[in-house]
């Protein structure tokens, strides 16, 4: 194998050996979702405790395809380059209806972009990227085989109980994240339980090794010859690793399918070859859930520790990351005293509304795939024939709706809606060339006033940044209107828009971006 799994250095804690001063955050979980948090954190100046209680990064693929939003992230967290570069990039998926090509799409078929529409890239690489990242940064604490075993959360503070090979010790800090995953200890500890729907249906989900010039794309089949009556998926990764997931049905006894004796005569069926080794073998059930409130007190919660969904649509670890964009910028200034706390409850309302709409379409995908007996069944495989020959019936098709950027509703800041809606308040930025590289990496971290072939006033709480015009921009960004005016959060999210704005209306903008005014 290409990648070589080595466990990360457990130090003791200085809370061993005497009380810890109190930390600013401490994140629970060393994960995507925890390893982005406390990066982004750093990038504030904020400093942070990562609590994991293992000493190396997963094992299996597990979350696997990062949209361009992902990967625009990564470009923040310093990790951009190196997961592209290991990356396979695709843009094309293709759906069949037993050995037929029904159709196919290409999820970024225009130019301008600075990255892919997704690329396929292991977990593992991921978290092996962020932990080195991680481990640069002097704000960054990581400590491994640190396990949480008690939370105690008040007005002012939580306080951690920590058990490591040592012993046991206590932290206290001003908030803590939790991102500890679909099965979080911390949701436990705090008694709190997810609400939605646990689907009757169960997936086989493959690794294997092997060498074959298979395309860089999507594959996805409804009732595929070689597994009749399921559905079944393919995806290419790094390293000669190909992913597969293949519908068991509800029935299917997990431990049994797991066995390398029931897995391999079904992967041969896939690939027509005995010419593979399994790498990673896993099954799953399909829910769509989530916490009530990601915020309670002092304690946030972040990526599958706050909602899970079905994994087609890669809405995941991808909605994840979308979290740790909203919440870190927030909680920054709430510690550096820019913002009250109440600031966090914007974080509450747009990822409530992100895990709503993964939820909602998670839920489509999962009854199209999966259809009761009877009418719902009749009606899908008469979709299926009728998108066979008629190319409006193919939107009615649904092996997962990919993931895309949340475009927040109910932002209150101005909007002229003669521009473009595509780069409408909530929305993220739009991407284009610039004479000096990419326009997304001229942003984030602060508050940007973005001027459309406009000068810009002399302001001194937000950046200005004059955009080279191009047809890009201009698509993007005016349309037909000769300039505009916009305002962009420091998580690249469009906050407010003006053709034409006085100063004092552009200062009001900029500060409802931080007392959370702008957020509905």
């Amino acid at each position: 194998m290409a990648f070589e799994w080595k466990r990360f250095e457990y130090r003791c804690p200085p809370g061993l050996a005497g009380r810890e001063l109190r930390k600013p955050v401490a994140i629970v979980g060393a994960g995507p979702i925890g390893l982005a948090a406390a990066i982004e954190l750093s990038n504030y100046g904020v400093a942070s405790v990562v609590l994991d209680d293992n000493n190396m990064v997963s094992t299996g693929s597990r979350a696997i395809c990062w949209s361009k939003r992902s990967l625009e992230i990564f470009d923040r967290l310093g990790i951009g380059d190196k997961a592209v570069a290991k990356g396979v990039t695709w843009n094309v998926g293709r759906t069949y209806h037993r050995d037929r090509e029904l159709f196919s799409f290409d999820l970024l078929p225009e130019e301008g972009h600075k990255r892919p529409a997704f690329i396929n890239l292991q977990q593992y690489y991921v978290e092996h990227y962020l932990v080195e990242r991680a481990l640069e940064i002097p704000l960054i604490d990581l400590r491994f085989k640190n396990r949480v075993v008690d939370v105690d959360s008040s007005d002012d503070g939580v306080c951690v109980g920590i058990e490591t090979p040592d012993g046991v010790y206590e932290l206290e800090t001003d908030f803590l994240i939790a991102c500890d995953g679909a099965n979080s200890p911390v949701r436990a500890m705090l008694g709190l339980e997810f609400e939605g729907e646990l689907f009757e249906e169960r997936f086989l989900i493959a690794d294997i090794e092997m060498k074959a010039e298979l395309p860089s794309e999507r594959r996805f089949w409804f009732e595929p010859v070689f597994h009749n009556g399921q559905s079944a998926l393919l995806h290419k990764q790094p390293d000669n690793v190909y992913r597969i997931d293949l519908q068991l049905g509800w029935d299917a006894d997990p431990e049994e399918e797991r066995k390398l004796k029931n897995v391999i005569p079904r992967i041969e069926k896939v690939v027509g070859s005995t010419d593979f080794r399994i790498e990673w073998v896993s099954v799953y059930s399909f829910q769509c859930r989530r916490l009530a409130r990601f915020v309670h007190d002092r304690v946030v919660f972040a990526g599958d520790s706050a909602h899970v969904v079905s994994p087609f649509g890669a809405r995941g670890g991808n909605s994840g990351l979308q979290d740790v964009d909203s919440l870190c910028w927030r909680l920054a200034a709430v510690i550096q005293g820019r913002s009250s706390a109440s600031i966090l409850e914007c974080y509450n309302r747009e990822r409530i509304q992100g895990a709503d709409e993964n939820i909602a379409n998670s839920t489509w995908t999962t009854k199209f795939m999966t259809p009761a007996d009877g009418m719902e069944r009749v009606m899908r495989d008469q979709v299926l024939k009728l998108a066979s020959i008629e190319s409006f019936a193919r939107a009615w098709v649904n092996s997962g709706r990919l993931s895309v950027p949340c475009v927040y509703q109910g932002l209150s800041g101005a909007d002229d809606p003669r521009l473009p809606a595509a780069t409408r308040p909530g929305a993220v930025v739009a991407d284009a060339p610039q004479d000096t590289g990419w326009l997304i990496d001229r942003l984030g971290g602060r508050a940007v006033l973005l001027g459309i072939d406009v000068d810009l006033p002399a302001l001194d709480c937000a950046s200005a940044t004059r955009v080279d015009l191009n047809d890009y921009v201009r698509e993007r960004y005016l349309g037909e209107i000769p300039h505009a005016i916009y305002l962009v959060r420091p998580d690249q999210v469009i906050a407010a828009r003006w053709v034409d704005v006085s100063d004092e209306e552009l200062r009001e903008g900029i500060t409802q971006i931080w007392c959370g005014a702008a957020n509905g």
